[in-house]
């Protein structure tokens, strides 16, 4: 091969890796347009019906999660799904809304770690747990607020209703998935496990997939015009 060719061969390349470079530049831009303007966080299938076939969504996502890493707006994964946030060293600097939502009750706070913790779990089995009934008015307030949600229907005598959380849950809480929650050592550390605790004592571990368990049958719309019975309104717990 002649050095022309070689210089012919070099010059193509080049041009192949600009073209390469320009595209996933372009490819950024748009994925930045897209986060940017959605209030909810926006799936990387949602993206990817909207880039070049060829491109790699979840690299170029990662690529800018590092590159927003150290800016004031960070570019945050949620579930399969990302979205911008304040950073979180800089969340004191911004001023809390009148009309924020309204601090859980400690029944709806244990509620809530239950589903979490525990999903996919019934009402019933929430109950158990805890110790004491829980209101329809706890349940109420924690589907208000979008963080949990009616999953399906459990093969069992009276095919009670299973609750998961939801990703409104985890982009509220600052957790990219269910993995993230906090274990034994963090709870205690953080001074939310306190006093003697069991020696066989352990934080269970959520189920990872939204997919319906082998013991779930989906949620029907009769299902749910039945569950609508159940909000909004019923007794409170102390």
């Amino acid at each position: 091969m002649t050095d022309l060719e070689d210089q012919e061969i070099e010059s193509e390349d080049s041009r192949g890796s600009e073209s390469d470079n320009r595209a996933h530049a372009e490819a950024e831009r748009i994925v930045e347009a897209l986060v940017f303007a959605s209030a909810q966080p926006v799936s990387e299938g949602f993206i990817a019906d909207r880039l070049p076939r060829a491109l790699n969504v979840r690299s170029i996502m990662l690529k800018l999660k590092e590159q927003y890493a150290h800016r004031g707006v960070n570019l945050v994964q949620v579930d399969d799904a990302w979205a911008f946030r304040t950073a979180a060293d800089l969340s004191f600097v911004i001023r809390r809304d009148d009309n924020e939502v309204k601090k859980l009750s400690r029944a709806a706070l244990e509620v809530l770690a239950i589903i979490g913790y525990h999903q996919p779990v019934t009402r019933a089995e929430i109950e158990d747990i805890r110790g004491v009934q829980t209101s329809r008015g706890t349940l109420d307030v924690l589907m208000e607020a979008g963080w949990v949600r009616f999953r399906g229907r459990r093969r069992t005598p009276g095919r009670p209703v299973t609750l998961g959380t939801t990703r409104e849950f985890l982009d509220h809480f600052g957790l990219e998935e269910l993995r993230d929650l906090p274990g034994l050592e963090e709870l205690k550390g953080a001074g939310l496990l306190s006093g003697r605790i069991p020696a066989n004592f352990n934080i269970p571990s959520p189920s990872m997939s939204d997919e319906l368990t082998e013991d779930e049958d989906p949620i029907t719309q009769l299902d749910l015009e039945e569950l609508g019975l159940l909000a909004p309104g019923g007794s409170s717990e102390e």
